[in-house]
């Protein structure tokens, strides 16, 4: 094993097929995944969140995952939890001598564990809510821009994620931040993407999939299980529209072609959440969606120097 990297991550924007390669990665050198997916840590958000669990089956054997199905629907998880999550199943992976794999597309996650940051549990501010409630997203957003040091600065998918996220950082802001134990992460970012063309084609047919395998089905369950429309439409994107679609706000037609749109937008997000981390001197190699697994493995191998392999971990 690599003396010099103690994680990788395996990132990049949704449909680019960072999933694939993390699990293969994870079963050539006999290790595990460690999920990095705001939403991929609710049950029964499984369409929707993209929780392809086919791909972590690599040649008849399940490779483990970890930090999916963690949380109830309805919940409201947070980079608070994730952050402590993240380092017990880090931990547990390295002590039983494997080099953890991280892989996911929520770039305030993935900063969040690498970077350390000192997260603290942030309390309900009623007065401060009742203050922002009437306020668009727009002015939400212009809100939170105004805080130094937010971390989540792109969580403004629905005016509750704005809401709480200026929540958190008021808090911040007011608040010293507590010492906290956290384990050194030296971490190899690997970087997943397609051309511009080619990654929106991808991500209208990985839709256009989704839809056809059931995807309102699931909305309509959740609905039926007790989850309410404002806690699914806080989760964005697919349960946002889908949501509005099944409760008769939106025709088929347009919640396809608002959400179409809306995930070709968070893409574009998570590629700028990538630059600025690259900008603030975080090297990411970047592999070429359409290069073969194979080569795809072999050159992260390369630049993680790692000299292991499944078998020789048995």
């Amino acid at each position: 094993m690599s003396t010099q990297y103690n994680l990788i991550v395996i990132l990049g924007p949704t449909a680019s097929g960072k999933t694939a390669v993390a699990a293969n990665l994870a079963h050539r050198i006999g290790s595990e995944v460690i999920s990095a997916d705001s939403r991929q840590v609710y049950r029964q958000l499984n369409l929707g969140t993209g929780k392809d669990y086919d791909d972590y089956t690599i040649n008849g054997e399940t490779v483990p995952f970890h930090l999916i199905d963690i949380a109830e629907p309805g919940s409201q998880y947070n980079v608070f939890e994730y952050q402590q999550d993240f380092v017990k199943a880090f931990e547990d992976i390295s002590h039983r001598g494997k080099l953890p794999v991280l892989c996911g597309g929520t770039g305030m996650y993935i900063e969040a564990v690498i970077q350390g940051y000192k997260l603290i549990q942030v309390p309900i501010n009623q007065p401060l809510r009742d203050k922002l409630t009437d306020k668009s997203l727009d002015e939400l957003a212009t809100i939170l821009s105004s805080y130094k040091n937010v971390h989540n600065i792109s969580d403004t998918d629905t005016p509750k994620r704005a809401i709480r996220a200026i929540e958190i950082a008021e808090y911040h802001q007011s608040n010293p931040e507590i010492d906290m134990y956290y384990p050194a992460i030296t971490p190899l970012l690997v970087g997943v993407r397609y051309d511009r063309a080619t990654e929106r084609r991808r991500i209208t047919e990985r839709l256009e999939q989704r839809l056809n395998q059931g995807m309102i089905a699931e909305v309509q369950a959740l609905l039926n299980s007790g989850v309410t429309p404002d806690q699914l439409i806080y989760y964005g994107l697919e349960y946002k529209f889908l949501t509005q679609f099944v409760i008769g706000e939106l025709t088929y037609n347009e919640m396809f072609a608002q959400l179409n749109t809306a995930i070709h937008q968070f893409a574009k997000r998570q590629m700028t959440w990538f630059r600025r981390m690259e900008r603030q001197g975080m090297n990411i190699h970047w592999l070429d969606g359409f290069c073969p697994m194979d080569e795809k493995i072999e050159k992260i191998m390369t630049w993680g120097e790692l000299r292991i392999n499944k078998k020789e971990v048995l």
